[in-house]
């Protein structure tokens, strides 16, 4: 199959290795008394680079041969933390712990088995996350001799170590199996005593009914605060004599489901006000107090702020993630770093809102218009990874590259998404494989009700989770022409058994226990199903991948040749979960466009 010509000269214009390049982003931004600072992902090589941000310029402080990346719970966050002199990351490749000063080199603080995260630096230690094997605890580790001291251990999860500014009171979040952390945690807190040692831990919410509690915070009167979804959506809420007691705010969620530690989408001020983003209907918003600072973006991450700016990582529809500030004053949003879209903005295919029906409730998502012309073009259908996750309305290079070759595209938050509040996101509950499928085969009937596609050439694609939702779609029902699998799930059991322990319990949740409920998974597992599939499959399959092993892509090619469906497999070495090297991810979007070429009839 040597087809590799696009199907326009404007698809021409924008290549598979354009789009990937375009794909540049941002995490864990921080500011304070030496500037502002950032963790910077490049398609390029992969690697994860901190930058400084002062007298309006800035550099790049992690030297060649180091990127700053944590593997904790194998989705990482939380990788770099500032301190007094300059700051603190975690390495990728040994995932240990080092200090840097701001014109110095790196020096390792840790040289252990164990693995670091959410790493916060709090009066000359540092506060983490440590990992060894499956066992989790909290650890302070000193910046001047590495000496580590455990500060919580016992439970089987944990995230977010916090310490007050007076240094009395040390906050954090924790979680037991089989819980997850978008279902049910603990806010705990540990104080000083006069001789200067942590009490016994307490438990101060999250002990009496299941609610999930995210990003503690205290301010500077050193008065905890945490995002809860106890009324149905991760919003603020303040410790009180009574309790915790909730903070007026948007019946909005204020937070994304926490995959990843680190996740800063709220901080509290003075008086009960807080800069906060929440989510609207898909679309991010940005406030301070009562005062909107949203502006053109629609995803705001990694809050900051001084008393001039707030600075976050922000996305539109029209420009990708990018280091912004806005000053307070004015509203006035500048660009740091990021934000250049790889096409004009009259060639960007702007999101439309969907909220349609399925089953016996309805879904959403996002509809991207195909960009060539054809009055009802073919539909890529994209399902989300997690799967409690979500798409963002905001410039995806990826999604362009296929509305440049003449596909639309609908982007699903299908039920059990998180940004739609509490009981969206528990739609899922023993119901995967059966509503996340459902809402992407009735995208197609809606879309093309409407006119707006051609509802029998339609394909859909899914990464991780994702794939599952693919390989369950295509198996169980007989609407998608084709699809994708990107390191996707063919036997839950298989995974179960596999994976790590951060998801050891979800397959629980999500349909059932594998031997209570045995008849479930079966009926839900496409790997045994196989001989359902009628059309073709691409896969696509890291294999260092600890997620989803290599196994499980092997074992559903085997089963899809063996019934003579034309499937097409590409498996990279140097690949765990989720693709970060640009050749990869270049040569993968290639592969699949062509794939549905041919699968079209449609060739060079």
């Amino acid at each position: 199959m040597n087809e590799t010509h696009a199907s326009s000269p404007k698809a021409e214009s924008f290549s598979a290795a354009k789009a990937v390049a375009a794909g540049v982003d941002f995490a864990e931004l921080q500011v304070g008394p030496h500037g502002l600072f950032w963790n910077e992902y490049r398609p390029e090589d992969g690697a994860c680079r901190i930058w400084q941000w002062r007298d309006n310029k800035a550099h790049c402080l992690t030297p060649a041969g180091f990127s700053a990346r944590s593997r904790v719970y194998e989705y990482g966050g939380g990788a770099f933390c500032l301190s007094d002199d300059g700051i603190v990351f975690v390495n990728e490749a040994d995932q240990q712990v080092y200090r840097q000063s701001l014109v110095g080199a790196p020096e390792a603080l840790t040289s252990s088995a164990c693995r670091y995260g959410d790493v916060r630096f709090a009066n000359g230690q540092v506060l983490a996350v440590e990992e060894n094997g499956d066992q989790h605890r909290l650890v302070a580790i000193d910046m001047e001799t590495g000496t580590r001291h455990l500060l919580a251990e016992g439970a089987d999860f944990y995230a977010a170590p916090t310490l007050s500014p007076d240094g009395q009171r040390l906050a954090w979040i924790e979680w037991s199996r089989p819980d997850q952390p978008w279902t049910a945690t603990r806010l705990m807190v540990a104080d000083r005593d006069g001789d200067g040692r942590l009490s016994q831990p307490r438990c101060v919410a999250g002990h009496d009914f299941d609610e999930s509690l995210q990003q503690p915070r205290f301010d500077d009167r050193s008065r905890l605060y945490c995002l809860s979804d106890r009324d149905g959506f991760w919003q603020p809420w303040v410790e009180s004599a009574q309790g915790l007691r909730p903070l007026p705010s948007a019946a909005a969620d204020h937070g994304p489901a926490p995959w990843q530690l680190g996740g800063c989408t709220w901080l509290p001020l003075a008086g009960d006000t807080y800069l906060a983003s929440w989510t609207e209907n898909g679309f991010g918003r940005l406030s301070l107090g009562d005062k909107d600072f949203t502006g053109d973006y629609s995803r705001f991450r990694s809050l900051a702020l001084d008393q001039q700016f707030i600075y976050c990582i922000a996305a539109s529809p029209i420009s990708p993630a990018a280091v912004i500030t806005i000053n307070r004053n004015t509203g006035q949003p500048s660009v740091l770093a990021g934000g250049v879209a790889p096409l004009p903005a009259g060639q960007i295919s702007v999101p439309q809102t969907l909220r349609y029906p399925s089953g016996a409730g309805e879904a959403h998502g996002f509809f991207y218009p195909e960009m060539t012309g054809l009055a009802k073009p073919p539909l890529v259908v994209f399902i989300h990874g997690g799967p409690t996750s979500a798409c963002y309305p905001m410039l995806d290079p990826r999604i362009q590259y296929w509305t440049h070759r003449g596909f639309a595209v609908a982007d699903l938050n299908y039920r059990g998404s998180s940004g739609y509040g509490r009981e969206y996101r528990q739609a899922l509950h023993l119901n995967w494989g059966e509503v996340d499928v459902e809402d992407a085969c009735a995208v197609v009937s809606h879309l093309a009700d409407r006119g707006l596609i051609d509802g029998d050439q339609a394909f859909i694609r899914g990464g991780s989770a994702g794939g599952y939702t693919t390989l369950c779609a295509l198996a169980f029902h007989k609407v998608f022409r084709a699809g994708a699998s990107l390191y996707g799930v063919s036997d839950p059991v298989a995974l179960a058994q596999a994976t790590h322990k951060f998801e050891g319990d979800y397959l629980d949740w999500l349909i059932g226990d594998p031997e209570a409920d045995a008849e479930r998974y079966a009926a839900r597992t496409p790997l045994l199903h196989a001989d359902n599939i009628s059309v073709p499959v691409i896969f696509f399959q890291g294999e260092l991948d600890a997620v989803v092993v290599p196994q499980q892509t092997r074992d559903m090619v085997e089963a899809l040749q063996e019934n003579g469906i034309l499937v097409e497999a590409h498996y990279y070495a140097d690949e765990r979960h989720g693709f970060r090297k640009a050749g990869n991810q270049a040569h993968a979007l290639e592969q699949e466009w062509l794939f549905y070429r041919r699968v079209m009839g449609l060739q060079s």
